[in-house]
């Protein structure tokens, strides 16, 4: 696992090493263990290196020489071995044993269609000079982030938003088309991001830079049979799935356990993760690290359940407990990787959590996530079969009843009067003939939170524009659809990423996930509706084929989703300063994306400790993320252009003379140690950071470079110092 950079200079001449050296140190963070950068033409790429397989040879960027090509490479490859031993039957032969070599190979022998040949989670760039060719690619179901932006003639990549950013041609500016989209969807919809300019390469892309022409293709899709099954022909062939699926889920976790370092898994007490665990035991003679959260909210905990599979499976567990000054303390780190705002803060916890994982010398885990999309485990596929019956039976003396048995972990929907409930089901003709009938109730929930907005950031833009579906999507049973949905949009614009790869990545961890194998995907997707969700009983299959695996108390256990501590984090004894300073009057008119009166009404409410709606804790958190990815990637921003300019403005005596970004400032004399305290100040200032004494040294402060990866560090790193933003 990795971070990636790359610059193509469509007119020609070759790019600036120092400032692909800058964009490269943005992404310390995913790769702690090496860099490296090179320059070939007109193209630069870089690399930040998590050492994962062949740890001493697998250094990138790769080239292979013998064809004129470079990557740069973000992931893992499962099948590597495999398509390795194909390759040298067909006379390749390899000077490492790293995936990503294997990658180069492939390349050579298919070209671009050799991702259709890959197992794995990716997002990699090769330079083909032979041919004047760039190719990006990002793998199926989106584990693994790609941006791009295109300044002045100049192709700009990287896995993260803030490694382009860093490049001096890219300005920072919030999309309120993207924002749009996260208060509709909770995520952006590729190519769109919330910074204007910034694009976002699909799942199951792939790019071509060729001949000054890009091109984006979808590679891949999974698409639902339309065929009716039966329920006594389902049930007939229940058995023969369930094994084929304990197979299929079985060698997905097996090839997921390839590392030259130690693996772990993540425990969460429920079925999916419990499921992981008793598999990975099979291949594994050595007792399982695994790791969890525990709440001290005993509302949100489920420490109990993951003990109970502690005990039974054997597992060397460690768990990371969270409260709510603990998620007030580290919203804003959360926001530094996300690079969009969250409407819950159900990622701080799992960014604990990893910085745990890491703390504790690991730098890989496995997880069950991608179970609840693909095998039918969400209580949104139970509420849109609810509200299809309802509709048909509007008088049904259950249909009250349904809503209150459907989500027991909520008080407020305990609560509700029957009329509440009568209105949440009462579903038009127009709702039922909507391709986006089992989402429009949490989209058009989320689209409330937009009362909020100021009046300059009102505006008619359609959400929905940039959703695609396939051409045989009507045909679908319905409870397909609402997979589709799920998997093709919520997976890996929210779950895999602000509550996967950007909080896992923060410490350097890798998330590995065998239910998302695309062979188990592809599988899932030819099963009948039945056997995905029986009545209401969701993952039918699953806990068939894992009957025999797994404590029947798991098994049994009424499915509870990850939840965390809401808005009160944020106010009463856990109030921090940065709070404060962003949902201010002033703030808020200046940044000019919320009204201020209304967010002082909704604080007030909060800070009563008056009840508070779903909709209030998801309106608090989105204005106070939005707040902070301005604050941090529009207002202030590490960059080398920013630091550079301030020191040519203000520092530099001889201002026409030229110095590199890498020059030392005492040695070549650039800025005089009065200059550098002036600089702190500066950057003190500008990022909201307090420097103390030991980090004043030369390797710190001496050059441009040294500067900019060292503020990068502490924005990334000291959590405490975005906290204490006045």
């Amino acid at each position: 696992m990795c971070g990636i950079v790359g610059v193509m200079n469509m007119g020609g001449g070759c790019p600036d090493a120092e400032v692909v050296s800058g964009m490269i140190e943005m992404l310390a963070h995913r790769g702690p263990d090496s860099q490296g950068v090179i320059v070939d033409g007109n193209v630069a790429l870089a690399n930040r290196r998590l050492s994962i397989i062949d740890v001493a040879g697998g250094y990138q960027p790769m080239r292979s020489a013998e064809y004129a090509l470079w990557i740069t490479f973000n992931g893992e490859i499962f099948n590597y071995v495999e398509l390795r031993e194909a390759l040298e039957r067909r006379g390749h032969r390899f000077v490492t044993r790293c995936d990503t070599e294997v990658i180069l190979h492939l390349y050579q022998e298919y070209g671009k269609s050799c991702v259709h040949q890959l197992n794995g989670q990716w997002a990699f760039a090769i330079w083909d000079s032979f041919n004047g060719r760039l190719f990006l690619s990002r793998d199926r179901l989106g584990i693994r982030p790609l941006f791009y932006t295109i300044c002045d003639g100049t192709f700009i990549f990287g896995s993260e938003i803030k490694a382009i950013f860093a490049h001096p041609a890219v300005s920072r500016e919030l999309d309120l088309n993207g924002l749009d989209q996260v208060f509709t969807f909770w995520h952006t919809v590729p190519p769109q991001t919330v910074f204007r300019g910034i694009r976002e390469l699909p799942p199951a892309s792939s790019l071509t830079l060729e001949q000054g022409e890009i091109r984006v293709q979808r590679y891949w899709d999974f698409e639902y049979d339309p065929v009716a099954h039966s329920a006594a022909d389902a049930d007939a062939n229940a058995a023969a799935l369930a094994e084929q699926l304990m197979d299929l889920l079985a060698d997905a976790t097996r090839i997921r356990l390839r590392s030259d370092v130690p693996v772990g898994a993540y425990l969460s007490g429920g079925l999916d993760s419990s499921t992981i665990v008793a598999l990975i035991s099979r291949f594994t003679d050595v007792p399982l690290r695994t790791f969890s959260i525990a709440f001290e909210d005993g509302e949100f905990d489920e420490s109990a359940y993951q003990q109970e599979v502690v005990r039974h499976l054997g597992t060397v567990h460690t768990e990371v407990r969270c409260c709510a000054a603990d998620i007030a303390e580290n919203l804003p780190g959360v926001v530094w990787h996300t690079e969009q705002p969250v409407l819950r803060t159900a990622p701080v916890p799992l960014y604990l959590l990893s910085r745990l994982v890491r703390e504790e010398g690991f730098k890989v885990v496995l997880t069950g996530e991608g179970s609840d999309e693909i095998l039918g485990g969400y209580d949104i596929f139970k509420e849109a079969k609810i509200r299809r019956f309802i509709a048909a039976q509007p008088e049904s003396p259950r249909r009250n009843l349904a809503l209150r048995r459907l989500y027991p972990y909520l008080p407020h929907v305990q609560s509700q009067p029957d009329a509440y409930l009568k209105a949440f089901f009462r579903v038009s003709a127009q709702d039922l003939a909507s391709p986006y009938f089992s989402h429009l109730p949490r989209w058009e929930l989320t689209s409330k939170l937009k009362a909020f907005y100021a009046p300059d950031a009102q505006h008619d833009h359609d959400p929905y524009s940039l959703i695609e579906l396939p051409p045989a999507f009507q045909a679908w049973h319905s409870f397909s659809q609402a997979q589709y949905l799920e998997a093709r949009y919520f997976l890996p614009g929210y779950i895999l990423s602000s509550q996967g790869d950007r909080v896992t990545m923060a410490h350097s961890v890798e998330g590995r996930f065998p239910f998302l194998d695309y062979r188990l995907v592809e599988f899932a997707s030819k099963l009948p509706p039945r056997l995905r969700m029986k009545v209401l009983n969701e993952k039918y299959l699953l806990k068939r084929a894992v009957a025999d695996l797994i404590p029947v108390s798991v098994q049994k256990r009424k499915k509870q989703p990850y939840r965390a501590p809401e808005g009160s984090c944020f106010f009463g004894g856990h109030g921090h300063a940065y709070v404060e300073d962003l949902l201010s009057g002033e703030r808020l008119r200046q940044d000019g994306i919320f009204e201020p009166t209304a967010v002082r009404k909704l604080v007030e409410k909060f800070k009563a400790g008056r009840a508070i709606s779903t909709k209030e804790n998801m309106a608090l958190v989105g204005i106070l993320s939005t707040q902070l990815v301005v604050d941090q990637f529009v207002r202030r921003f590490p960059g080398a252009a920013h630091v550079r300019q301030f020191v040519v403005d203000n520092l530099v005596y001889d201002r026409a003379r030229y110095f590199s970004n890498d020059d030392s400032f005492l040695e070549e004399g650039i800025v005089d140690s009065t200059g550098i305290l002036e600089l702190i100040h500066f950057l003190e200032r500008d990022y909201g950071l307090t420097f103390a004494d030991g980090d004043l040294t030369p390797e710190n402060f001496d050059s441009i470079n040294r500067i900019c990866a060292f503020v990068g560090r502490k924005l990334d790193a000291a959590v405490e110092a975005h906290s204490q933003v006045a």
